[in-house]
């Protein structure tokens, strides 16, 4: 029996083809909470910009950000996990001599240092504005959660990771990685939200589309892919359904008699 569900946002409940989140998918989730089911998020993104998407209407118990870094619901924290200090202040270090756009995302901000047009180019394809202008070195204060270098070739990916060795990057575009700690990912932001709520590994079922959700999938015990996913990612599900804009989530749903 499936007691918890974990939604990716972006391809998976917010189309950004039409900008908004299907008509069958409010329904859908409208019927999870009638039936008990606890519904989460389960994304890459930051808690300030999920308050700036369309999806403000709709009711989850949970929410797992940045990756699985920072989970809390609406009684508060649940569990965080900051990048190691001096991986930050190696990074620092680096762009300070090899200047890059790149975003620090603390608990309450996520800022970067400058925009450019690889920059302009992901924040269109997530239907969000450019991320707000900050110093780099506040990092070197406050705990930091998720770094994000855009416009890497891969030498230079190879590089930037080698500052960070205790942390590991998720390619979510093909112009920005996200940097989290080697422990963390969504499945790492499950687990714990799952000894929380004191519910079973094999009472979940998770919806994704990106390649920061095969952990997920990994972990869950009924993993959806989109049909807009890449082929890497359905190969990484137990089950792949119609694309966002074709109802795909509502009809997993029914598939497996869960509304």
């Amino acid at each position: 029996m499936i007691k918890a569900i974990f939604f990716d946002i972006d391809g998976t409940l917010l189309s950004h083809r039409t900008k908004k989140v299907p008509e069958s998918t409010k329904k859908a989730l409208q019927l999870l909470h009638e039936k008990g089911i606890y519904t989460f998020i389960a994304t890459g993104r930051h808690i300030s910009e999920i308050k700036d998407l369309p999806i403000n209407d709709l009711e989850f118990e949970g929410f797992i950000t940045l990756n699985g870094q920072y989970c809390y619901n609406k009684e508060g924290l649940i569990y965080d996990s900051p990048i190691h200090p001096q991986d930050i202040k190696n990074v620092i270090t680096y762009i300070d001599e090899h200047p890059l756009p790149c975003i620090f995302v603390e608990k309450e901000l996520m800022y970067i240092n400058f925009h450019n047009k690889a920059v302009q180019i992901v924040q269109d394809s997530i239907s969000t504005p450019l991320p707000d202008l900050n110093d780099l070195h506040r990092g070197l204060n406050e705990p930091i959660y998720q770094v994000i270098p855009y416009d890497l070739t891969t030498k230079q990916e190879e590089n930037f990771l080698k500052l960070m060795p205790h942390c590991k990057a998720t390619r979510w575009h093909e112009l920005s990685i996200d940097i989290i700690p080697n422990h963390g990912g969504k499945k790492n932001g499950i687990a714990k939200v799952l000894e929380y709520y004191n519910i079973k590994q094999e009472e979940t079922m998770a919806f994704g589309d990106g390649m920061n959700d095969i952990d997920m999938f990994e972990f869950c015990e009924i993993s959806i892919a989109m049909g807009n996913a890449s082929d890497e990612v359905k190969n990484a599900a137990s089950d792949v359904t119609d694309d966002i804009d074709d109802n795909g989530i509502e009809k997993a749903l029914r598939k497996y008699n869960i509304i």
